[in-house]
């Protein structure tokens, strides 16, 4: 489908919906509840609210709470560097779920926290990514970023029961969004290390509203769609009550790989390949019992003196179609991965074989009732989500063994299959005419094990559940004492997550049966297919349905606070806020629930993870003061002392100052501390073993920072003949929490009052780490970590020890900058804005003996990936009516990452690839009031249809990742989105 068409199909539905909704709209009528929020250009950067729903506001001006303390303020005048995502702001990008708001804040980090960086096979830590994403402020962690909705926790994911899934926030609900960009703990907590994010619903609603989104791509898939509703009744302050409620339901469909021509990991000339030769074409591999019962079995690779230790592949051979001829395949890359031994093999792009985008489908809901006692608001708030994900990824590999695993394709019982193998033994024979083992075999007594990828199984399904639920009952008004306040509440939260198999997942034994059998055939060229009796025994196998992991996070909360004046100084009031509040957390996680223990080839069942039910308490205590002590000049400081079960007590303490000379500037500056203990997996998970399968380190011991050099007989693990390295993951009973320092200063600007800039320098040290540390580290490490490669007694490596650690120190430095400015013209408003991050510093260390590493602007695997630069700006012009907005989204490049082959020098790529390009985006819209009560919104995502920028992401070990990188850019390509709303 053009884009052109698709573009006529959404007009065409639009003006559909519009006429639909025209009749209501005409009989609509003005509504106080209507809180669309305006951009206002204001010193600090950020939006005050306009609406008739006072919220939070005090009766002194412009005074409300806002993120980051508990004392009353004008946000317009604040010290904190806070940024108020509006409404329109949501509008004018066609951002239409959490997900792409967290995506679309140039603070966030790029780290592995959406759905399309989980598309394939993922650590055991990222398992609760089906349908779940994450925040990640300032690139410190989603575990150091504190989530709250209305100023109150809310229950971490229920697998992963580290991080709040932002997928769960009910969006219709919003009226804004406040992001602090700034430590927090004082406050809210150990964990706001990276800052805060705060979703803001709306308050007093009355009236109808609903809402219809729909966001349809140039090549017409993968649509995204939203419906909502909200009404309510009742006016707070005259008739002492307002009950309002909303309901949300999104869907995301799909959006496969090789719907995307520029996905292609096979791109040698660029320095790109693919690590594995399980292909849909099966590769012949040594096993013990078989007619190539080791490595050295194999010959020689045609004009040259290497072994084919890597296996045959008969398409590879003189001759033959070519590994081109089998679906998404092609040779396997021995330059780029510096494995000659591979010569003979193909491989297979995984890359085309997942799912950009999700199929992801939420049901939010959100209802508030508020009645006034007295001159008190007593509120209870119903808040919940059903998210319903099917991950969809490549078909499953299989790899033999001589132990669970056992199976080799040859001559059927019934012989039904001689034709077959006797065509395998002649290609061979005519292949290797001198190699007397090859020339031994006959179609009746050849033996073939193999790697091979069941395209027959079917794609791979996870379907995952996650419903959540939070039930909030507050109390809050003013003491008789001057102009002193309260607020209290009680909450209970929690995410239930369950996930379950679709088709891809076989039982071991049944499957290895089949095999055996002879009636399934991997070795099938173009245009054949497997055979009936070969299908039958392959879904005889099947394991979809069986229940894979389940998890639940609950949190129990109570909170009782203060504010108010104290005394007078010539600067002002000396205000106070008090405060204490108490949680108790809870998580349970079952890893396996099979009624029988029939193992099931690569499903991640995750029993590492698995606790029957843990808790821990904490207590907390917190003050806040601030002294205006002359004109112009503020003093805050706040402290806070937690106590956790199992780690003792904490203090974390926060001073803040705000120095404004002359109304048209001011200067302001921070520092805290922060501590985050362990999530109850880092803790308490037992440790496990997995087989390591990749092909991109060699032993460290002998082979500096265990690179692959085959000249210098530093041979890959997996080609290692006799060797399975295991991989151990698992908590730590010993782990200490991590502890975080934080400075920051800033300067805000408005030389007039259509003009706005801030810059903000920050700084956080944190220190005692909580990671897994990846394998590129602790290689490159090994004299550091050797502690952590376990050896038998001859010297052999046999495991490595990748469980959690208080490792290290990070070291993150970096300017927020934000412009506003807007000038009345052509009888409406121009306004144009900018926000933006500058990463000075991004530098971890490893453990306390190692040196710092460097990682901004550079390729990382695991870690956040340190963009120097990230920039969102607009500009737009309105008037009553009608309002046009052009934005532009840039992300800064990189330095790609380098594959073993280039990495050791044995082979240049032909193009300069060393860096990745920066991405740019431009998205447009156009909104208008069609009638009373209805506006329509249209906007194209993606103008100029940009693709992502060539980048290596591929994971040899996981087999994710292919020439773009998921983190920074989207996969979609233009698309064209459409709002309709309804108001009345």
């Amino acid at each position: 489908m053009t884009g052109s068409t698709s573009l006529r199909l959404v007009l065409a539905s639009s003006t559909a919906l519009a006429a639909l909704l025209l009749p209501i709209a005409a009989n609509a009528q003005s509504t106080s509840g209507d809180q669309t929020t305006a951009p206002a250009a204001t010193p600090t950067g950020a939006a005050l609210p306009v609406s008739d729903d006072q919220g939070d506001k005090a009766g002194n001006g412009n005074e409300i709470i806002i993120t980051g303390s508990r004392i009353k303020q004008d946000p317009n005048r604040s010290a904190l560097p806070l940024q108020i995502v509006t409404t329109a702001e949501l509008q004018r990008n066609g951002i239409s779920s959490p997900e792409q708001l967290i995506s679309f804040l140039p603070d966030n980090g790029n780290s592995s926290d959406n759905l399309a960086s989980n598309s394939d096979v993922v650590t055991a830590e990222r398992r609760g990514n089906n349908g779940a994403s994450y925040a990640n402020l300032r690139g410190q962690g989603s575990a150091a970023t504190l989530v709250l909705l209305n100023g109150r926790r809310v229950a971490a994911q229920g697998t992963t029961g580290a991080a709040v899934d932002v997928n769960q926030i009910p969006f219709m609900a919003l009226d804004r969004v406040e992001v602090l960009k700034d430590g927090a703990s004082a406050i809210y907590g150990t964990d706001a290390v990276g800052g805060v994010i705060n979703f803001i619903t709306k308050t007093n609603y009355k009236g109808f509203g609903a809402s219809a989104y729909s966001d349809v791509t140039e090549y017409g898939d993968a649509p995204i769609y939203r419906l909502s509703a909200i009404a309510g009744f009742g006016d707070l302050e005259k008739d002492g009550f307002n009950v309002f409620g909303t309901l949300g339901y999104s869907w995301v469909n799909p959006l496969q790989a090789k719907d995307r021509p520029y996905i292609n990991t096979f791109q040698h000339d660029k320095g790109l390949g693919v690590d594995t030769r399980g292909t849909p074409f099966a590769t012949i591999v040594n096993l013990a019992g078989t007619s190539f019962a080791a490595s050295s079995a194999f010959p020689t690779i045609p004009g040259t003196s290497q072994v084919a230790t890597g296996g045959i592949n008969i398409l590879r051979l003189p001759g033959q179609a070519g590994c081109a001829s089998g679906t998404d395949m092609d040779i396997y890359d021995t330059q780029v991965w510096a494995a000659p031994g591979n010569g003979l093999a193909c491989s297979f792009d995984t890359g085309k074989n997942v799912y950009l985008q999700q199929q992801l489908k939420t049901l939010t809901y959100y209802g508030r009732g508020a009645v006034k006692i007295g001159a008190s608001t007593l509120s209870l708030e119903i808040v919940g989500s059903d998210a319903k994900s099917n991950k969809v990824f490549s078909q499953v590999q299989i790899t033999p063994n001589t132990t669970t695993q056992n199976y080799a394709y040859k001559l059927a019982a019934d012989g039904s299959n001689l034709g077959v193998m006797t065509n395998l033994v002649n290609i061979l024979k005519a292949s290797f005419p001198t190699n007397a083992n090859i020339q031994s075999l006959t179609p009746q007594t050849a033996k073939f094990s193999y790697r091979w990828r069941c395209m027959e199984c079917g794609e791979r399904q996870i379907f995952t559940d996650t419903t959540t639920f939070r039930a909030q009952l507050g109390l809050e008004g003013p003491l008789p004492i001057g102009d002193w306040d309260y607020r209290a509440g009680v909450s209970y939260a929690d995410s239930i997550s369950s996930s379950k198999l679709g088709t891809g997942y076989y039982y071991q034994d049944a499957l290895i049966a089949a095999l055996n059998s002879g009636l399934v055939n991997p070795f099938l060229f173009s245009g054949q297919t497997q055979s009936p009796a070969g299908l039958a025994a392959i879904q005889g196998a099947s394991a979809a349905g069986v229940v894979l992991y389940g998890g639940k996070y609950s949190v129990k909360q109570g909170d009782f606070s203060v504010s108010g004046s104290l005394f007078d100084l010539p600067g002002g009031a000396v205000k106070l806020a008090a405060g204490v509040d108490y949680r108790r957390e809870q998580y349970s996680f079952k890893g396996d629930q099979r009624a029988t223990m029939r193992t099931i080839i690569a499903a991640p069942f995750d029993n590492g993870n698995a606790l029957n039910g843990v808790h821990r308490d904490i207590k907390a205590v917190y003050a806040e003061l601030l002294v205006p002590v002359f004109k112009g000049f503020e003093l805050s400081a706040a402290g806070r002392i937690d106590d956790y079960t199992g780690f003792g007590t904490t203090k974390n303490p926060k001073i803040s100052i705000k120095y404004q000379p002359i109304p048209e500037i001011m200067f302001r500056g921070s520092y805290n501390t922060a501590f985050r203990v362990p999530a109850f997996n880092q803790i308490f998970n037992p440790d496990t073993s997995s087989i390591y399968t990749g092909a991109d380190f060699a032993d460290p011991k002998n082979c500096p920072g265990g690179k692959v050099n085959a000249a210098t007989g530093c041979l890959a693990l997996s080609a290692v003949n006799g060797s399975a390295i295991n991989i151990i993951n698992g908590g730590n009973l010993n782990l200490g929490p991590e502890t975080a320092r934080e400075w920051s200063a800033g300067v805000v600007f408005q030389p007039i009052k259509n003009f706005s800039f801030t810059a903000d320098w920050w700084s956080i040290h944190r220190e005692n780490t909580i990671q897994v540390l990846p394998l590129q580290y602790l290689f490159s490490n090994y004299s550091i970590f050797q502690s952590r490669f376990h050896r038998d007694a001859n010297g052999v490596l046999t495991d490595i020890d990748q469980t959690y650690s208080n490792a290290g120190a990070t070291r993150t430095q970096g300017i927020d900058f934000t412009v506003r400015a807007f000038v009345d013209a052509f009888g409406g408003t121009i306004s144009a804005g900018a926000d933006a991050t500058w990463l000075l510093k991004k530098d971890e260390q490893v453990n306390a003996a190692a040196a710092f590493i460097q990682e901004l602007g550079v390729y990382s695997l695991a870690s956040d990936l340190g963009l120097k630069w990230k920039q969102n700006t607009f500009v737009s012009y309105s008037n009553k009516d009608w309002s046009f907005t052009l934005t532009q989204i840039y992300r800064s490049g990189y330095k790609n990452q380098v594959l073993p082959g280039i990495a050791n020098g044995s082979f240049d790529p032909c193009c300069d690839v060393s860096d990745v390009k920066a991405y740019f985006l431009y998205n447009a819209s156009a909104s208008f009031t069609a009638a009373k009560g209805l506006k329509l919104t249209f906007g194209v995502k993606n103008l100029f249809n940009a693709k992502p920028p060539f980048a290596i992401s591929y994971d040899t070990n996981n087999g994710t990742g292919s020439d773009w990188e998921p983190r920074v850019a989207d996969p979609r390509g233009r698309s064209f989105n459409m709002l309709a709303e309804v108001k009345f």
